[in-house]
């Protein structure tokens, strides 16, 4: 079995409407956080993988109850791979996939795009590209993770994971390490060590153990009222019918796991961290980053070229009261599923996955910095 590694996700990052939406901005300081995975993409890989595809929204909707001095946090997630025979040893088998974007359908579609194919896992190696290389904030006041996951010797690899983890912390960037397999081996192979150095929490999980999902009354209606929110997103500037494509794609791919990812899903939908200012009108209005009444007719949807300004601002002003209703009627009914669920999860409940420990450990180093979620 090889190793997996890295799980990052990482706040702060807009995307502009009009320009390359894949290029990093310089993050904002306030509110923050930042989360980079990093996954191992070798043989043998595959559970945890299908781990991270189903939990991703269920992860992002713990994140969106945290806050800071009242205020919503902004998130931002990066995503890595390594460890694959397919990228060249000169790059040390590793790729940034995505850089810290709020763009989480991209997280979503990248992780259902990845393959595994059999490689040497360099832990050092991508910690230390993930360090030097992602657009950290520089305030140590806000949360800074890195999560590595991997079932191979922390030790491999020309990079001293040992140099990696100090430049790490020294840049205010916490390690935390998930071996895949017995706690006593993960320590024994330095994955312990590695999260000891960088003021991080180790933890083993089973890769391969299945997930229990559990239906409730609500989730019919949840994935409805979910699917309905794409149509209150108007989507402009470059590249737009792409994004749409992509949100609605990544509904299919939730619906691929199980339904209850769906839920997630669209719960993610709608709360604060599912930001898609870069793209959607609406948001982008909403937090001042454009004026549709300066934007050129070709920058607009069809549905919109036509519209006289007053008639845009008002088919806009329709878009977000929509949505808000749509919004508030889905938070309502997870209020309710979370009540039911909760009972449910009495007679399966099961630390010992992905989901489980990233969030018990952003939980507590977060509220070491004054977040709170609650």
């Amino acid at each position: 079995m090889k190793s997996l590694a890295l799980l990052t996700i990482l706040f702060i990052y807009s995307l502009s409407p009009l320009a390359n939406q894949n290029a990093e901005k310089n993050p904002t300081q306030d509110n923050s956080i930042q989360l980079a995975l990093l996954l191992d993409t070798s043989n043998s890989m595959d559970g945890l993988i299908d781990q991270a595809k189903s939990q991703l929204w269920k992860i992002v909707n713990e994140l969106a109850v945290t806050k800071k001095n009242g205020q919503t946090v902004d998130l931002n997630v990066a995503l890595y791979e390594y460890g694959k025979d397919d990228i060249p040893l000169q790059e040390g088998h590793l790729r940034n996939i995505v850089p810290f974007t709020k763009d989480l359908d991209k997280i979503s579609e990248e992780l259902f795009n990845l393959k595994t194919n059999g490689g040497d896992e360099f832990c050092g190696k991508v910690i230390l590209n993930a360090v030097d290389n992602l657009q950290w904030n520089k305030s140590n006041d806000d949360l800074k993770i890195i999560f590595i996951a991997g079932n191979e010797p922390f030790t491999q690899g020309d990079v001293d994971y040992k140099e990696a983890c100090k430049k790490a912390i020294g840049k205010g960037i916490i390690i935390n390490t998930i071996f895949c397999g017995s706690y006593d081996e993960g320590v024994q192979t330095s994955w312990k060590d590695g999260a000891d150095i960088a003021d991080g929490k180790y933890m083993n999980i089973d890769q391969n153990a299945q997930m229990v999902h559990i239906d409730a009354p609500q989730d019919v209606e949840i994935i409805k009222l979910g699917q309905e929110l794409n149509k209150t997103y108007v989507a402009f500037g470059q590249g737009a019918s792409e994004y749409k494509t992509r949100q609605e794609a990544q509904d299919q791919n939730a619906m691929t796991m199980a339904s209850e990812v769906m839920v997630q899903r669209s719960v993610a939908k709608s709360n604060a961290q599912y930001n898609n200012s870069g793209w959607d009108l609406v948001d982008a209005e909403k937090e001042g980053k454009v004026k549709v009444d300066e934007l050129k007719e070709e920058e607009l949807p069809k549905e919109m070229q036509k519209m006289t300004t007053t008639e845009r601002k008002e088919y806009l002003d329709k878009m977000a009261k929509e949505r808000e209703a749509l919004q508030n009627k889905i938070n309502q009914l997870n209020d309710e599923r979370n009540k039911y669920v909760a009972k449910k999860m009495l007679e399966n409940k099961n630390e010992n996955t992905l989901d489980a420990v990233m969030i018990k450990a952003i939980q507590e180093q977060a509220k070491k910095k004054n977040y709170s979620s609650k």
